[in-house]
């Protein structure tokens, strides 16, 4: 008896603003190359929709993401003077995309002073000073704040002061360490680095260090480590290599997953998730670079990387594979890859291709392995 034919992924695709549509498209053609069988749901958000929606995240947007579970996005603009604060956050807080991972693994042509870097950085991505909990200079609510810290003898917020909340809660610190040691024991990863400054925060930095402590008992199999954030960069920056998964507070992931792009030739190579209990959504971790907009000469490595993060999840992993494979071959051969990569390669970016010539590349060697 034939079995039933295979039911395709439902996956939302936000090209974004900027490069974003150029690095979709051909995030998309090495995707269907791998011959998964995925309906895309193309839905627009950022800038480009300002004017007709009067809002960067329309509701159209959510509700595609809702019924998908799925979704994958290039760089979105987020409009200046709009009083929308970011889409990114927004998609985060409304799906309670609790974990950032930034995967940050070298590759040739990388143009980094290091090589063989394998780390992972999780990000708690919905509380600490994300979380938006701001008073302005000179308004009611910062009086108040002020004569209360006052009268509790906890210090002095001095007049003409702005003040941002810093919110660590127990569960929210829970939940991401526990993500991190789950990451590490299912991918073969063995150590796992709580980062705080809890010397300083004693606190809310403090909760989260004690969280991360008492979740390692749970997980003996795994090495665990802890380090204050500033010692964390200088240990990035001295030798990557003694990191592997990186758990972190949203201020610190954000930086420090920065820097540890840096050490790997930077954002144009490292791709990233959003992931939630009940959704997911991948991207790129670099911006819309509005200015190389349309010129055909955007990398879109970290961006077909993210594809194959989301392969991953949706248990595609032979898929995903291909990708990673296709993409390390192709800018190890060094023939068929945009300026920055083959300056780094000869120092010239002289014979090298646009955006859609590359994606065509890699594309090509995922369809021939087949």
């Amino acid at each position: 008896m034939a079995s039933a034919p295979k039911t395709n992924h439902q996956v939302t695709l936000i090209p974004g603003d900027g490069i974003g549509p150029e690095i979709t498209d051909a995030m998309r053609e090495v995707v269907e190359a791998t011959g998964v069988g995925i309906d895309w749901h193309v839905v627009e958000a950022g800038a480009k929709v300002m004017d007709k929606e009067g809002t960067p995240l329309p509701e159209y947007v959510l509700d595609s993401i809702r019924e998908t579970g799925i979704a994958i996005k290039g760089p979105v603009t987020t409009p200046v003077g709009s009083g929308f604060r970011s889409v990114n956050v927004a998609l985060r807080k409304t799906f309670d995309l609790y974990s950032c991972v930034r995967p940050c693994l070298s590759m040739p042509g990388d143009g980094s002073r290091y090589e063989g870097v394998d780390l992972v950085v999780v990000r708690e991505n919905t509380e600490d000073l994300y979380a938006g909990i701001e008073y302005d200079v000179d308004t009611p609510e910062v009086r108040e704040l002020a004569e209360m810290v006052a009268r509790t003898g906890a210090g002095e917020i001095r007049e003409g002061s702005a003040v941002s909340l810093k919110p660590i809660s127990r569960f929210c610190s829970e939940r991401i360490v526990r993500y991190a040691f789950d990451y590490a024991r299912a991918n073969g990863r063995h150590k796992v680095c709580a980062v705080h400054k809890a010397n300083i925060m004693k606190c809310s930095d403090g909760l989260f260090l004690h969280t991360a402590q008492k979740v390692a008992e749970d997980y003996p199999d795994i090495e665990f480590e802890t380090r204050i954030v500033d010692a964390t960069c200088m240990g990035l920056v001295m030798d990557p290599h003694d990191f592997d998964v990186i758990v972190l507070p949203n201020l610190y992931g954000d930086i420090v997953s920065d820097l540890c792009a840096g050490l790997i030739g930077g954002l144009g190579l490292a791709p990233g998730a959003n992931i939630g209990a009940d959704c997911a959504i991948f991207e790129a971790t670099h911006g819309s670079a509005p200015d190389i907009a349309g010129k055909d000469i955007a990398n879109p490595t970290a961006e077909i990387l993210s594809a194959a993060m989301m392969l991953d999840h949706l248990g595609e992993t032979a898929a995903a594979d291909s990708i990673r494979e296709a993409v390390r071959a192709t800018l190890a051969e060094g023939e068929t890859v945009t300026g920055d990569i083959k300056r780094a390669l000869s120092g010239s970016p002289k014979g090298c291709v646009g955006t859609k010539a590359y994606g065509q590349a890699v594309a090509r060697r995922v369809a021939a392995g087949r």
